[in-house]
């Protein structure tokens, strides 16, 4: 991601396979020992997490430098949990100092694996040496698997949110506006349905992007998007509609994806303000007047839960398809004079496309999109997601 310390925050789950051996790779944000600044102490707390449920450590270090006081103690802390421990000692292609190497030994760690992370050399040696007693896992059936990103601005909640949703403390939670700069994913069945969540770091105006991390932040936020199924919206009740919720709902809304708009902190305004708050949402949003709103608090919980019905409803919208057969009775039904429309078919999900062979070429005027839209959705549903119509002469 990049050279600035600090980058990785959260831990990051991932899974991997070598030769038939499956497992999940957990990455952790660096640990110092015993740091009581609020962001270190909250970074060891999620790396214990993960510590606890690990078969095995990998403890890595820079192998073009000497061995820091840091170093030993998390060491010292990684031997006393009685785990196997091995410890990689990344930038080896740069030929680590021979003078290291009593250094690195005299951390205590036995098994030493000298290895590039950029040119992958030496890895193989080390996932066989830590997969090693890992039993082949056999070919399971595939589940369905829903990908959800949370998008949204910074600090409206979004950690909290898949927190509730995943029932742990998967992320850090602060107060402090960008805790979260990585995306964040986590796996849980409900109903026989598997949901992946991924809490992106908040997308800020391109003004205040010029730090690394946060250019990095939106770069992978932004492309979370584009691979999820469905994003949910989350806006902030105690803020406001801003003109920045309806640029980062717009990055759902092109991308074609399943959408839910999610209002957090509704618990904090007044029910005189609520009327006024929903109108304003409207008025911003209107080009997401498909998809359903949701008003909860993430905080307490409450509302939490009819997010996966939501969720459920607006993913089979999305990969719905219509046969031609339905389509062309739809037509029939259909009063619409701009031009004849001979038949439709549907020619990709993610988001619904519909082609039209009609008798006349161009595009169709907005109004008459619009109308064209809104009898599908009436017909066929397709609640939480974009639809786009495109036309073609008969001929074409």
């Amino acid at each position: 991601m990049g050279d600035q310390p600090g980058i990785t925050r959260d831990r990051l789950h991932g899974a991997a396979e070598y030769r038939g051996r499956r497992f999940e790779l957990i990455d952790t944000g660096g640990i110092v020992v015993d740091d009581a600044e609020y962001i270190p102490s909250q970074i060891l707390k999620q790396a214990r997490m993960a510590l606890e449920r690990a078969a095995h450590i990998v403890f890595l270090v820079d192998g073009r430098s000497e061995i820091t006081a840091p170093d030993r103690d998390l060491a010292r802390m990684l031997l006393r949990l009685g785990k196997p421990v091995s410890l990689a000692v990344n930038k080896a292609d740069t030929g680590a100092r021979e003078s290291l190497a009593h250094d690195f030994y005299s951390l205590g760690i036995g098994d030493i694996f000298p290895v590039s992370a950029e040119h992958g050399i030496g890895v193989d040696a080390l996932l066989e040496h830590v997969t090693a007693g890992f039993a082949e896992t056999p070919e399971e059936e595939r589940r369905e698997d829903i990908k959800v990103a949370i998008i949204g601005r910074p600090n409206v909640g979004k950690s909290t949110l898949l927190n509730v949703l995943t029932g742990q403390d998967r992320v850090i939670v602060s107060p402090i506006a960008g805790t979260t700069r990585d995306s964040v994913d986590e796996t849980i069945v409900r109903d026989g349905v598997s949901y992946t969540f991924v809490d992106t770091a908040g997308i800020r105006r391109k003004g205040k992007t010029k730090q690394m991390a946060e250019k990095l932040s939106v770069v992978m936020a932004r492309r979370n998007i584009r691979m999820a199924d469905v994003a949910l919206v989350l806006l902030d009740a105690s803020e406001g509609v801003l003109a920045l919720d309806a640029t980062i709902a717009g990055y759902a809304h092109e991308g074609g994806r399943g959408l839910i708009v999610c209002v957090n902190k509704w618990d904090l305004i007044s029910e005189g303000k609520k009327t006024t708050f929903e109108r304003d949402l409207r008025d911003h949003l209107k080009f997401l007047e498909y998809a359903p709103v949701l008003f909860l608090s993430a905080k307490t919980g409450v509302g939490v839960t009819r997010i996966f019905k939501s969720i459920r409803e607006a993913y089979e919208s999305a990969t719905k398809r219509i046969s031609t057969g339905e389509l062309n009775r739809f037509v029939e039904s259909l009063h619409f004079e701009e031009r004849r429309i001979y038949y439709i078919t549907q020619a990709s999900v993610r988001p619904p496309t519909f082609v039209l062979f009609t008798n006349r070429t161009g595009p169709l005027h907005f109004s008459h999109v619009r109308y064209l839209t809104n009898q599908i959705r009436k017909r066929f549903g397709f609640i939480g997601t974009p639809i786009e119509l495109k036309t073609k002469t008969k001929k074409d």
